[in-house]
């Protein structure tokens, strides 16, 4: 269990004591999409749904979720965000919306987390949005796709990661 860093010697959960490490700058990216029928996609590009403009709703999710992580990922610590983006493009070729989430802070842990639930609850939103057009949605290729700072340094996803 020695790499594990939320599991004690004899396998117990604990939360990662970061008290000493130097507070930088971080920032994490992550992407997600929602593949779905054309006619859905088209729907959602328009801002005809029932419920409202699905982008709109998706990125207010998806900034609101990085906010609540540390309620929602268990172990994982409360942090000050500085900035959190949700950006939603179409993706017209495979048919999908992609979600992408920016998060920054300056402080003692990563914004990994962060990043992963804003695109993770964004995607989540835009398949409660457009279920009703469309229940044979897919959520896919929710991913880290970058990182900033920390002890453990850069991290940039290749083309032959997952």
């Amino acid at each position: 269990m020695g790499d594990l860093t939320h599991l004690d010697a004899s396998g117990h959960a604990r939360m990662v004591d970061v008290g000493d490490k130097q507070v930088t700058a971080r920032e994490a990216v992550a992407s997600g999409r929602v593949r779905m029928a054309p006619a859905t996609l088209a729907r959602a590009l328009a801002g005809d749904s029932k419920k409202g403009s699905v982008r709109a709703a998706a990125q207010i999710a998806g900034i609101m979720a990085a906010k609540k992580t540390a309620e929602l990922i268990p172990l994982c610590h409360p942090i000050p965000l500085s900035s959190v983006a949700v950006d939603i493009a179409a993706d017209e070729a495979v048919g999908a919306l992609v979600v992408t989430a920016r998060a920054r802070t300056s402080g003692q842990t990563g914004v990994e987390m962060e990043a992963l639930t804003a695109v993770s609850v964004a995607c989540l939103t835009i398949y409660d949005m457009l279920k009703a057009s469309d229940r044979a949605m897919v959520i896919e290729e929710i991913a880290l796709l970058e990182k900033r700072g920390g002890a453990s340094g850069d991290y940039v996803r290749g083309p032959s990661a997952g």
